[in-house]
Formats: C-alpha cells, sequence, structure tokens
C-alpha cells in the first residue's frame, strides 16, 4: 500500500493550492481518508477528513471554510483544496487512510488511520 502526495509548494498569503494524494496497493473505496499537517517544532495536527462514502467531511476549526476535501474512488485518489492560505498554514501535509473495515476511532484522530504518505511541503508567504 502506497500513498503519494503532490501539489505542494510556495504561494502568497491569500493564494491557493491543491493537494493531491494517488492510493495504490488496494482500493480504498470503504476508507476513512484524511490529510494532516506538522509544523516545525510541532505535532501533527488534524486538517480535514472524508468518510469511505465522501458523505461526511470533517475540518479542523483553523481551515474550516477554506480548505475543501474530497475523493474520487475511481481513480483512488483524495484532494485537498486550498483557499485563502496563510502563513500559519506552513507545513508538511500528510496524506492518510484508513483500514478496509472502520476501527472506531474518531475522524480527527490520527489513530483513524493506518496508512500514511510521505508528505509534501507547503509554504505560505506573508
Amino acid at each position: 500500500v502506497q500513498l503519494v502526495e503532490s501539489g505542494g509548494g510556495l504561494v502568497q498569503a491569500g493564494g491557493s493550492l491543491r493537494l493531491s494524494c494517488a492510493a495504490s496497493g488496494r482500493t480504498f473505496s470503504s476508507s476513512a481518508m484524511g490529510w494532516f499537517r506538522q509544523a516545525p517544532g510541532k505535532e501533527r495536527e488534524f486538517v480535514a477528513a472524508s468518510t469511505w462514502s465522501g458523505g461526511f467531511r470533517y475540518y479542523a476549526d483553523s481551515v474550516k471554510g477554506r480548505f475543501t476535501i474530497s475523493r474520487d474512488d475511481a481513480e483512488n485518489t483524495v484532494l485537498l483544496q486550498m483557499n485563502s492560505l496563510k502563513p500559519e498554514d506552513t507545513a508538511v501535509y500528510y496524506c492518510a487512510a484508513g483500514g478496509a473495515t472502520d476501527n472506531g476511532a474518531s475522524y480527527y484522530s490520527k489513530y483513524k488511520y493506518n496508512y500514511w504518505g510521505q508528505g509534501t511541503q507547503v509554504t505560505v508567504s506573508s
């Protein structure tokens, strides 16, 4: 199983980026998918998540209204559209996928997810 993120980069405050996560090794259509981020010197924190059906989406308060998570199960891909970026959004962003069966953990928790990508750097300049 492999998750590969792309789309990170350097952007000015107020700009937009779209992150993509390509999953391979098995289908993730029945799994939770999420995005986390980690800034230097800080712990990894939850950003956004989608249920296996895409019917429910969860967001950290800090990104609500600015970021949108979506998934294309036919392509085994999950996207994170990031608008109105702020310098405090600067971090390495990680894609995460849950197991084939729900382990019951909160979507906001890292323990929900079994698989992680290597991360993609997002830098927002002021």
